[in-house]
Order: structure tokens, then sequence, then C-alpha cells
């Protein structure tokens, strides 16, 4: 049963952070290659991936937007912009 639990969130983490990358690359009008870059980067990747503060259940608009506008410098390197 508990191995069922983490295969669901696995597979929902992999929804959730392809969801995330598609609305950064929206957003900031690149291409998904670039924002996935941006994301694997982020410290909201670690965050999500450890499971911390429970924001893997946050809407991926919301956790999108809080990337881009808390960790700008992100967009600042090479296949960010």
């Amino acid at each position: 049963m508990a191995a069922d639990k983490k295969e669901l969130r696995d597979i929902f983490i992999v929804f959730l952070e392809e969801e995330i990358i598609k609305e950064i690359a929206r957003i900031k009008s690149i291409d998904n290659r670039a924002a996935m870059e941006v994301y694997y980067m982020s410290r909201l990747c670690q965050q999500i991936g450890s499971g911390e503060y429970g924001i893997e259940y946050m809407d991926y608009k919301y956790l999108a937007n809080d990337l881009i506008e808390n960790e700008p410098e992100l967009f600042e390197s090479p296949g960010g912009t």
C-alpha cells in the first residue's frame, strides 16, 4: 500500500512538473527546453522533489508565477532567456 502511494505521488509530480514547465514557457515566451532548464535549476524543483511544505499540492500556475517572481536570476542565464 505504501509503495502504491509513493508511485501515485511520483506520477503526480511528473505531471505537475510538466505543467509548471509549460506555464513558464508560455509566460516568458521561451521554448519548453529553456523553461525545463530553468525549472530544474530552481529551488522550486528541489522543494517539490523533497516534499517540503506540501507545495506539490499547489496549483501549477501559482507555482510557475512564484518561480518567475522569486527566482528571476534563472532567466538571466543562457537558456533562460
